[in-house]
């Protein structure tokens, strides 16, 4: 990526090093973590979008991040398609951001910021959810139907390998199901981790109970087990 005449704070990360080190030196500021890709139209249009707000929040900390070449960063951010946003204070996530939405992105780096977007003014954040409201979220999410597929992206586009995988075997086997994006929302995606003590995705619930993942659930139905757990969902 040219960065000829780039602000003092933007910056073409060159190695993991060269990363935390730029996030450390102030755990204060507000940082966006642009993922890109060369070859992807999208990220040359939001390569531009970045590049603007980089002007125009001297106070902003703003890492490009070419994807496939610092794949070490990319995985530790669970990236899985570019353009990918990530905003932070010091090493804490404020905000996730998918796809080539310059809109959003700009208005939560304005409220980040605590400053004013030009255009029209961005949604007021929601209160902060207790951990309390986040469990009797989560157990909704599970319960929504007899078999829910909690997955990155959705069944008509998967954003990984491994959740595309797990809807084709949901489909091989006639099983109706319903399914939550765990990329949509960074709360749901951490927490489930914990409440179903699994640390990867994507993640099987029936009537309400986790029962695996994709290899739990792959062996599951090679020995007819999860036809039986399924019933006639």
């Amino acid at each position: 990526m040219d960065q000829t005449g780039a602000p003092p704070n933007l910056h073409q990360v060159n190695s993991p090093d060269q990363f935390r080190d730029l996030l450390s030196k102030d755990l204060t500021r507000v940082s966006l973590i642009n993922f890109w890709a060369p070859w992807a139209e999208p990220c040359q249009q939001m390569n531009q979008v970045v590049a603007e707000l980089a002007k125009k929040y001297q106070q902003l900390l703003v890492l490009e991040v070419e994807a496939e070449e610092q794949p070490d960063i990319t995985e530790s951010f669970d990236i899985e398609a570019v353009p990918s946003f990530i905003v932070l204070r010091g090493h804490t996530l404020l905000t996730r951001i998918s796809g080539a939405d310059a809109q959003t992105l700009t208005s939560a780096i304005a409220t980040h910021l605590h400053v004013s977007p030009s255009g029209p003014p961005p949604v007021a954040a929601p209160p902060e959810e207790t951990q309390e409201e986040l469990e009797a979220r989560m157990r909704k999410l599970m319960g929504q139907s007899k078999v829910v597929l909690f997955m990155k992206g959705d069944p008509s586009k998967p954003r990984c390998g491994f959740s595309s995988r797990a809807v084709a075997l949901l489909e091989r086997e006639n099983v109706k199901f319903t399914h939550f994006d765990i990329l949509s929302d960074e709360k749901i995606r951490q927490g489930l981790k914990k409440h179903n003590n699994w640390p990867t995705f994507p993640q099987f619930t029936v009537d309400g109970e986790f029962i695996g993942g994709l290899d739990v659930v792959t062996e599951m139905v090679e020995n007819g087990e999860f036809a039986d757990v399924v019933g006639a969902a």
